[in-house]
């Protein structure tokens, strides 16, 4: 699915946070539509760390590649402050598009940069991001790759000042928009009057975060476009892990969580290896094939 195409039609786009292929191929057999790759979930699994900028854009490009050959939804990739300058950001739009990225998302943070729900954020001039933002657009080679603009002023600067930092980002050019850590339903309301009916809006669910936490249908309603929920992913693998790990720490046996484990016959199930072994089979070399008449 192309997902330009999809934001020009009707309905709000639920994308679940995912953060490698395995976690991937399981929200596109629920039926997703799109995926979002989280840079916080890669911080969390890949490095086992905060996000607070420590994820590298290789790291970034190597985990959307392993999705993108598993899956076919569109991904909408979060690509922090683009890992640098503006010619950095060329760089990184190359890499991701790659790579295969639907939409690549760059946020008006210095580098480097934090989660957008963590206090202590600054930010880099208006000017400076909407330079960014051109060399992403000119960087890309499909008008089929779009750039989502972030914008973090709501907690350095206020609120009247991001949707001001968002109207300059749409002026140069973003195809879509993100107003990181709205307060309220009032502000949500006041973003989706100035932006909803001009460009495709999105609304971040963080779970614990700054922003109240509310449905796909909800947030379609006042005028989002786009619903992601990022980091749920990670959150509720890691209760699941701690559940898990004390469990068999305690009793030395998984039998006690058997019922909430796929057991190998259905991972394997999941995972497609019924599949994979028959397409395996059709290579098989002919045992008799070689042999001597």
């Amino acid at each position: 699915m192309d997902l330009k195409d999809r934001l020009a039609r009707a309905g709000v786009l639920l994308a679940p946070g995912v953060y490698d292929a395995l976690t991937a191929l399981l929200a596109q057999q629920a039926g997703f539509e799109a995926l979002y790759l989280s840079g916080a979930s890669i911080a969390y699994t890949r490095l086992g760390r905060s996000d607070v900028g420590l994820t590298t854009q290789t790291e970034v490009a190597e985990t959307l590649a392993r999705i993108t050959e598993r899956v076919e939804l569109p991904v909408i990739v979060d690509a922090d402050t683009g890992f640098g300058n503006a010619l950095n950001v060329r760089r990184t739009v190359r890499e991701l598009e790659r790579a295969g990225a639907a939409m690549v998302q760059l946020e008006d943070q210095t580098f480097p940069k934090r989660c957008g729900h963590l206090d202590g954020k600054a930010l880099v001039p208006a000017g400076e991001m909407c330079g960014k933002l051109r060399a992403a657009l000119d960087a890309r080679r499909s008008e089929h790759t779009l750039v989502l603009a972030r914008t973090d002023a709501v907690a350095v600067e206020g609120f009247d000042a991001a949707l001001d930092r968002a109207e300059r980002y749409l002026e140069a050019g973003a195809d879509a928009l993100f107003i990181e850590a709205l307060r309220t339903p009032e502000q949500m309301d006041a973003a989706c009057n100035r932006f909803g009916g001009r460009v495709p809006l999105l609304a971040n669910m963080v779970e614990g975060g700054k922003t109240p936490v509310l449905s796909a249908a909800e947030l379609g309603a006042r005028g989002f476009r786009i619903v992601i929920f990022p980091g749920g992913t990670a959150r509720a693998v890691a209760y699941a892990l701690q559940r898990y790990f004390g469990s068999l720490r305690s009793h030395g046996t998984t039998a006690p969580l058997r019922a909430e484990m796929l057991d190998f016959e259905q991972l394997n199930a999941a995972l497609g290896t019924p599949a994979l072994l028959a397409l395996a089979a059709q290579y098989d070399v002919d045992p008799g094939a070689d042999a001597t008449p």
